[in-house]
């Protein structure tokens, strides 16, 4: 008798577990070899420029999986409901938060070419360096790597087994466990993210800083790790592999997030520009000066455009973060336009080496490595657990979600509020 690859089994709420497409995995192969492949060469051929490109590309990878975590934690401390059904597709994505520090060896083993800093002849010489030399050493870089890595590695394990355990044991106690552990989550991750975007990012330019960057980046980080899970989610809804019952609420909280983080990057990108034009200190000027000469004018102005404008407008009405077509269209809009944000942080400070603004093939090569090993990792997690939190007491509340009766039908709510 052939087997059935399809149907596994129904849950009393209606969910009926499904394998996802073969193609998923095979397109997810392909890719991740095609970009190991040319990530190899691209390292043979030009170590320095590749160990930048791959920078780029490994921190899109840490928003990703950590920004997934984020929203995983936020979920348990705000008590949501809405987002139940989905949360299991988040956890998937924060399930390569563990594969960090083996996607960073590359760079680890490059910190003399990415880091000014690391070189003791360079730092002896440079009052600034030798001044920021506590915190900007090898030593210390790279105990914090591991630790930060791994303190994100064992929220992840422990906040994705209690939702995993609780699929097949029900037990709500282990929802409270979770929201207990979300609340030492959240400031852990505020510090630690921080520490990450300096350490990775603005320390790749050791005169310059900035007390808003940590700020700046986990704001990209939600934009982003959002964008994906939105994508997924309309996917895997349109396709039946999730409930019927979601609707155009869902929809309409998942498009007024992405919104929601398109204002607060443009709020503290204009916020940090603004503070440092203002203030007109040299030692903060310059950082900017540089992502204006060169030919990254264009750069810097492309990425107003595309980063900001762009979404402002195509998900500023209602119907726009209902319309599933506009939410995939746009969540794929926003993953490149974060991408394109990073590598305008990051890849001037390869231009400085006398480099101006140049696009080589290896920009695209550690994406390419980047979504398939996202699909691999994706696709390995459905074989595995169910695409929903089948035993999460608040999903049956999750699955009945509405927003119109109360924001359309302001009658309506305020006699069902005077009933109450």
């Amino acid at each position: 008798m052939a087997k059935n690859n399809h149907t596994h089994s129904v849950n009393a709420n209606g969910y009926v577990r499904r394998d996802l497409p073969g193609s998923i995995m095979k397109y997810g192969i392909i890719l991740f070899a095609a970009g190991l492949i040319t990530g190899i060469i691209a390292f043979v051929s030009d170590y320095q420029r590749a160990s930048f490109s791959y920078l780029v590309t490994f921190m899109f990878m840490v928003s990703i999986g950590i920004g997934s975590l984020f929203f995983i934690a936020l979920e348990y401390i705000a008590n949501a409901d809405w987002s139940v059904p989905f949360r299991r597709i988040v956890e998937f994505f924060a399930s390569i938060v563990p594969l960090f520090i083996v996607l960073a060896i590359p760079l680890l083993f490059n910190i003399n070419t990415l880091f000014h800093w690391s070189h003791a002849e360079v730092v002896a010489n440079d009052s600034v360096l030798k001044s920021k030399s506590p915190y900007l050493n090898v030593t210390f870089f790279l105990v914090r790597v591991l630790v930060i890595f791994g303190l994100w590695a064992v929220f992840y394990f422990i906040l994705s087994g209690n939702s995993r355990k609780q699929d097949i044991t029900g037990d709500q106690v282990l929802t409270k466990r979770s929201i207990t552990l979300s609340g030492i989550f959240m400031p852990v991750f505020a510090i630690t993210l921080t520490l990450c975007a300096i350490d990775w990012m603005m320390s790749l330019e050791p005169h310059w800083f900035s007390t808003i960057f940590g700020v700046y980046y986990f704001a990209g980080t939600a934009w982003s790790s959002l964008a994906v899970i939105t994508l997924a989610a309309v996917l895997l809804s349109q396709k039946g592999y999730l409930y019927k019952g979601m609707n155009n609420d869902h929809y309409y909280s998942l498009g007024t997030f992405l919104f929601a983080f398109t204002v607060f990057w443009g709020y503290i990108a204009f916020s940090q520009y603004m503070l440092i034009w203002y203030a007109d200190l040299p030692e903060e000027t310059f950082w900017f000066a540089h992502r204006w000469q060169g030919g990254w004018i264009y750069f810097s102005l492309f990425l107003v455009i595309v980063h900001f404008i762009v979404p402002f407008g195509a998900l500023l009405s209602y119907p726009a973060k209902t319309n599933p077509a506009r939410l995939k269209f746009m969540s794929i809009w926003i993953l490149i336009a974060h991408y394109l944000d990073l590598y305008w942080l990051i890849m001037p400070n390869y231009s400085t080496g006398g480099h101006g603004f140049s696009f080589s093939w290896s920009d695209i090569t550690f994406p390419l490595f980047a979504v398939g090993l996202l699909m691999i990792v994706f696709n390995l997690n459905a074989k595995k657990y169910n695409l929903v939190p089948v035993g999460d007491p608040k999903l049956q509340r999750g699955l009945d979600f509405q927003l119109h009766s109360a924001i359309y039908e302001p009658e309506a709510a305020g006699a069902k509020k005077d009933k109450i």
